[in-house]
C-alpha cells in the first residue's frame, strides 16, 4: 500500500475527493435512516457503563479472595494481626549489643555447618 509521501498530487486530490464523497454519503444515509441507525458514535457522548448487581460483585470478590488465598498458601483464613499486642506477644524493644553478638556468632556457626554440608 502506498504511503502519503509516495503519492502524486493528482492521486492526493483524488483521495480527498473520494473522502468527501464518502462523508456526504454517510450524512445522507444517516438522514434517511434516522439518528438511531447512524454511523458509530464519533465523539457522540460518554459511553455508558454497565451496572453490576450486588450478587455479581459478591461472587467476583469471593473468587478474588479464593485466588489470593491459593497464591498465599492459605485456605480461607484471615490475615495475621500486624501488631505485637494483637498477636499476643510482647514488644521486646531493642536488642542489646551482647545479644546481637551472641546471635551473630550462632548464625555464623549455622552458616558454616550449612557450607560444610554443601561441600560434601
Amino acid at each position: 500500500m502506498n504511503t502519503i509521501s509516495n503519492l502524486s498530487s493528482q492521486q492526493l486530490r483524488q483521495a480527498a475527493n473520494l473522502k468527501e464523497k464518502i462523508a456526504d454519503l454517510e450524512k445522507e444515509l444517516s438522514r434517511i435512516l434516522g439518528s438511531s441507525a447512524s454511523a458509530p458514535a464519533q465523539n457522540g457522548g460518554p459511553r455508558r457503563r454497565r451496572k453490576m448487581s450486588a450478587a455479581t460483585k459478591a461472587k467476583l470478590a469471593a473468587a478474588a479472595r479464593a485466588r489470593w488465598a491459593g497464591i498465599k498458601g492459605k485456605q480461607k483464613s484471615k490475615a495475621a494481626p500486624k501488631t505485637a499486642k494483637a498477636r499476643g506477644t510482647k514488644n521486646r524493644g531493642p536488642m542489646s549489643p551482647a545479644a546481637k553478638a551472641k546471635l551473630a556468632a550462632r548464625m555464623r556457626e549455622i552458616w558454616a555447618a550449612r557450607k560444610q554440608a554443601q561441600k560434601k
